[in-house]
């Protein structure tokens, strides 16, 4: 896997033969007591097994527990985090937990509790963090945007790549009870063009689905142009932060929401060769699913 910045929310994701997998994680809330560490570690332990790539669709961190934030509650602060320096603090602890993955990191967006924190506190945890972590383990993994594009580049044969366009973003809105999200993917097919791929999180949901499109390509192969049905596959990745708990009390339960599916999703990317009597060409197929474990 080598992985390139092309612009500030613009990157490559180059997968050799044997890589067909990218965790797509968002809304760890790293540092809430709420974040399901357990699992997030099982699923970190299996992406290191598989060797699997990881990119992190924003609120990576919680962060609502600083003197200026309303929302702050003592019950809500991990003790190791409790301090005077409280975004420091949440900082190099988090480098020293994500050190064992950060080989595996690519890029890591922001979310509205990382622009929260620049815009009340004028400085950037997320850079700060990504910073701290390529320096502590010499690794490359880069920041993207609130929104970006990602470019997956995959060898099936030697000498033979193709390349998928993903969009992310890490989203907007509350969601919907009845709809989960599936609203939220309808409006990126109108608002986006040329992805092949679509992520969201933001809204706690895990699902996926895939549409398809009419439309008119040039194909090299035949130096002509031809009529295909591209396929766009779109995913709401869940979070890790639980937040219904038994139903008892609390902002979450207050205001009427669900229990909310937790978990990222894995995209996988299969190289398909289709020979026929004119032609012998390559199709990526794209998919993901949740988790295993």
């Amino acid at each position: 896997m080598e992985i390139k910045k092309i612009s500030r929310n613009l990157h490559q994701i180059n997968l050799d033969q044997k890589e067909s997998k990218i965790a797509l994680l968002s809304d760890i809330h790293w540092d809430n007591p709420k974040c399901d560490r357990e699992k997030l570690k099982r699923h970190l332990e299996y992406c290191k097994e598989q060797e699997m790539p990881i990119f992190i669709n924003g609120d990576f961190f919680c962060l609502m527990q600083g003197k200026y934030d309303p929302r702050r509650s003592k019950k809500d602060v991990l003790p190791e985090h409790n301090k005077a320096n409280y975004i420091d603090a949440v900082i190099t602890d988090a480098v020293d937990w994500w050190t064992p993955y950060a080989h595996l990191l690519t890029v890591i967006g922001y979310g509205n509790h990382e622009t929260a924190i620049i815009k009340n506190l004028e400085t950037d945890p997320l850079q700060r963090f990504v910073d701290l972590l390529n320096y502590t383990n010499e690794t490359s993994v880069y920041t993207g945007g609130y929104g970006g594009w990602l470019v997956i580049k995959k060898q099936v044969e030697t000498n033979t790549y193709i390349s998928k366009m993903m969009k992310y973003f890490h989203g907007s809105g509350g969601g919907g009870v009845v709809t989960k999200g599936a609203i939220n993917l309808t409006r990126a097919l109108e608002l986006y063009e040329n992805m092949d791929i679509f992520i969201m999180g933001h809204i706690h949901e895990n699902s996926s689905r895939n549409d398809a499109r009419d439309t008119v390509q040039y194909n090299p192969g035949k130096h002509a142009h031809q009529i295909i049905q591209k396929q766009i596959h779109l995913a709401i990745t869940g979070a890790y932060k639980e937040e219904f708990e038994d139903g008892f009390g609390g902002w979450h339960v207050e205001r009427g929401a669900p229990v909310k599916p937790t978990g990222g999703r894995i995209l996988t990317l299969e190289g398909l060769r289709i020979r026929t009597k004119d032609n012998d060409s390559w199709e990526l197929l794209v998919d993901s699913c949740k988790f295993p474990l």
